[in-house]
């Protein structure tokens, strides 16, 4: 399909972010017996002595979501930024962790300077009882 006009920076980010998320696996063939994922996600700015925005959890829909966790970046002013925490969550599924925490610093930038804001997730899991 065609697309004519042009389009924001932030609708193509969000074009790429779609299209990565379908081409992607699904959680449900990567972590069979996953049952119910929880996150709860905090980012704050570091450049802002720790100012944070508020904790938010997201549920996830075993049956139809992909195994990708990007978050965009919290800050409307970044650029090329954002969150890609794919590696340790699917290193904590694949390992059956119930718990566990990561973090992750945006490399984009504001302007000439770059983004300071660190994104910090608490994930639950629950998997079926292994016979």
């Amino acid at each position: 399909m065609q697309k004519f006009g042009r389009q924001s920076a932030a609708a193509q980010r969000a074009a790429e972010r779609r299209e990565r998320e379908d081409a992607a696996p699904r959680l449900v063939q990567e972590v069979p017996d996953l049952t119910s994922l929880r996150l709860e996600i905090e980012e704050t700015n570091e450049a802002a002595a720790g100012a944070s925005a508020p904790k938010y959890v997201r549920r996830v829909v075993i049956g139809s979501a992909p195994a990708l966790f990007l978050i965009q970046c919290g800050d409307p002013g970044c650029t090329d930024g954002g969150h890609d925490v794919t590696r340790p969550i699917m290193e904590a599924l694949r390992s059956h962790r119930t718990i566990f925490t990561g973090s992750d610093e945006c490399r984009g930038s504001i302007g000439p300077a770059s983004c300071t804001r660190v994104l910090r997730f608490e994930g639950t899991a629950e998997y079926a009882a292994r016979s």
